[in-house]
């Protein structure tokens, strides 16, 4: 178990304790993926050598000193591999690390169902159940070759190697910094998809406003929605050029939520992140002659001109993409 997937029990629209906790990881190993909003992945196998103490025993000390430090709790999974400790994490409980050692990684993943798979959405999951597939153990025991005729050759066989336990998968050192994250928590328990596609929106023409503010554009989106037994789904989708208009990237959000085919769930909050952040005078914009698209970027630069003048909070959410 060398591999830790920490989720940090934050605040709400307190992520920008996130690059300090970061900092804390990094004390332990310069390993450390970030997962914003609020975790990181960290591999702790020089750690486990140079500290002379087990990934259990490191983790407990870096829950004690995020408390300690930071005033914080999180929760950590632990296991051979990055899927495996992100999937652990599922099942831990804060002061408790849940941990998969690697002679029991086959079995834990027997009784998951396929839709805990890192990588496997709403689509892949319906797919696969619809011919019995519900489990990560029937999953493996399938024939490769009904896998691949199910959902494609090679995702088939990605699918079919990360339920037999098979990860491929390593920890990659990121940069927080280069990302900017919209949260919005609700005050109980959401199940109106309608008030989900408002939090959205609200987030979206935040974003957008941020990046341009900041002259900046991006390259990607990333939307997590946190359910009320505190569990969480996360999806990333690359947009079709860097963009800092808020109608793409509510666009772009509004494509996230529905690819996640939510049916009744209890959501306590949305959280939309923009990756892989670029001055915006480097970015390429491809020309369009929609004379509707035009006059809405005129309004957002007039909207942006208001907000720096008298603040971020004079138009109401929603205004521009109405």
């Amino acid at each position: 178990m060398t591999i830790l997937c920490v989720r940090f029990q934050l605040p709400p629209v307190d992520e920008a304790a996130l690059p300090g906790l970061l900092g804390l990881l990094e004390e332990f190993t310069p390993v450390v993926q970030a997962l914003p909003p609020d975790g990181a992945l960290a591999d702790l196998r020089g750690a486990e050598r140079y500290f002379g103490r087990t990934a259990l025993e490191l983790a407990s000390v870096i829950r004690v000193r995020a408390l300690a430090l930071h005033g914080v709790d999180c929760v950590i999974g632990a296991g051979p591999g990055p899927m495996t400790a992100r999937m652990a994490l599922r099942e831990a409980r804060p002061g408790r690390t849940r941990a998969v050692a690697e002679d029991e990684v086959r079995e834990f993943l027997a009784g998951q169902p396929v839709v805990a798979l890192p990588g496997v959405g709403a689509k892949t999951a319906r797919t696969l159940c619809e011919y019995g597939l519900d489990t990560l153990g029937r999953v493996a025991a399938a024939p490769l070759s009904t896998l691949q005729r199910l959902v494609g050759a090679r995702a088939g066989r990605e699918l079919h190697e990360k339920a037999g336990g098979v990860d491929r998968g390593r920890v990659v050192p990121n940069a927080v910094s280069r990302s900017l994250a919209a949260e919005r928590p609700f005050t109980r328990d959401e199940l109106d998809p309608g008030r989900h596609r408002r939090a959205l929106l609200s987030a979206a023409e935040e974003l957008g406003a941020r990046l341009r503010a900041l002259d900046k554009v991006c390259r990607g989106l990333t939307l997590t929605v946190r359910y009320a037994d505190r569990s969480a789904t996360t999806r990333t989708r690359t947009l079709p050029e860097p963009t800092a208009h808020s109608p793409a990237l509510t666009r772009a959000a509004y494509g996230l939520y529905e690819a996640l085919g939510l049916q009744r769930a209890r959501v306590r909050a949305v959280v939309l992140r923009a990756e892989g952040l670029d001055p915006a005078e480097q970015a390429a914009h491809q020309l369009t002659f929609d004379p509707v698209d035009e006059k809405v970027r005129r309004i957002e630069e007039v909207a942006d001109r208001v907000r720096a003048k008298f603040g971020p909070h004079v138009l109401m959410p929603g205004t521009l993409a109405a």
